[in-house]
């Protein structure tokens, strides 16, 4: 059985202020074909379908559709704020690689 991806705190925290603390669109996070590594990361703001899979924490909400979900099994989707820029980032351990930007990954 595969794990769903898990969603940080922090991560969630960032969701509710892009929101502005209140019940907005929901972050979606999904992997597309293309990329320079095989597979690219779509993360964006998007309400959820019928068939999502729905995480949800601080009253936000992170969605993966049906056909993401195995590429992101025990996935962690996170906030990053560093110097170089601030962004959400996912550590998937299904990636066998991945580019330098972080977006696209191998399997």
């Amino acid at each position: 059985m595969n794990l769903p991806p898990m969603v940080t705190p922090r991560a969630f925290a960032r969701l509710a202020e892009i929101n502005a603390g209140g019940p907005g669109p929901a972050l979606r996070v999904a992997v597309l074909g293309g990329g320079c590594s095989g597979f690219q990361y779509d993360i964006r703001m998007d309400e959820p379908a019928a068939e999502d899979l729905v995480l949800e924490g601080e009253g936000q909400r992170v969605v993966v559709d049906p056909v993401s979900l195995p590429f992101l099994a025990g996935a962690r989707i996170d906030w990053s704020d560093e110097l170089i820029g601030a962004r959400f980032t996912i550590d998937n351990p299904n990636a066998s690689s991945s580019c330098g930007c972080g977006t696209s990954f191998s399997i």
